[in-house]
């Protein structure tokens, strides 16, 4: 390859990384929240996922998706009445759920691995403490909570204790919100410019595994 055609296929990709990770968290928020309203129109687990993006975008869509249903499947199991063969049922779907949104999460962390595989580390350059879809996943959790919290503010049958405690969390929600979108955007952007690298760790979950869970491989 000659010189000018390494820079310019160094500059393509600098483009490219540049393209996709400026104003990524608010453009992730737009969609987590369009996910969790979505969500809303039937409010039912067993709801077909909607497909309104492609690519990448539609990975996030559906990270959001396992995230607020999940959620609704934690309302349903705290039920004191349930009986107990349809909580064990509920059960073993959250353990389902919980291991669909690991694998999104690691699907988006090989996205932005493969993103920035031909970024050169400087000296010196650190890991941070999380990957950045581990971070993405809190900003997903965050779009649920906030859109349930807000809904608790304009309940009509609370008091006007219980709406003001609740106006309290959303602010701090979304002051969450703001600080966690731009963390992100700082971490891609350091990410790409070498002053971080990151690596991606398979969760290698135990429980799951007919090989490595005691109580499941005892029966084999």
């Amino acid at each position: 390859m000659s010189k000018n055609i390494e820079q310019n296929t160094e500059k393509n990709i600098e483009k490219n990384i540049e393209k996709i990770i400026e104003g990524f968290a608010g453009r992730a928020n737009d969609i987590f929240d369009r996910a969790t309203a979505d969500y809303h129109i039937t409010d039912s687990i067993d709801a077909p996922v909607p497909q309104p993006f492609a690519g990448f975008e539609a990975v996030l869509y559906g990270k959001n998706w396992i995230d607020v249903a999940q959620w609704h499947m934690e309302d349903l199991i705290r039920d004191p009445e349930i009986e107990p063969a349809a909580g064990m049922v509920l059960k073993h779907r959250i353990d389902a759920s919980n291991q669909d949104r690991t694998d999104k999460v690691e699907e988006i962390d090989s996205f932005f691995r493969d993103l920035f595989a031909e970024v050169k580390p400087l000296e010196g350059a650190t890991i941070n403490t999380e990957s950045p879809a581990w971070a993405i996943d809190r900003l997903s959790i965050l779009a649920v909570k906030i859109y349930h919290m807000r809904q608790e503010t304009e309940r009509t049958d609370a008091s006007a204790e219980h709406i003001a405690r609740c106006r309290g969390k959303l602010a701090v929600l979304l002051e969450q919100r703001t600080d966690l979108s731009q963390a992100i955007d700082d971490l891609l952007a350091d990410i790409a410019a070498g002053r971080k690298y990151m690596k991606v760790y398979r969760q290698m979950k135990m429980y799951n595994d007919a090989d490595t869970n005691p109580v499941l491989y005892a029966k084999k």
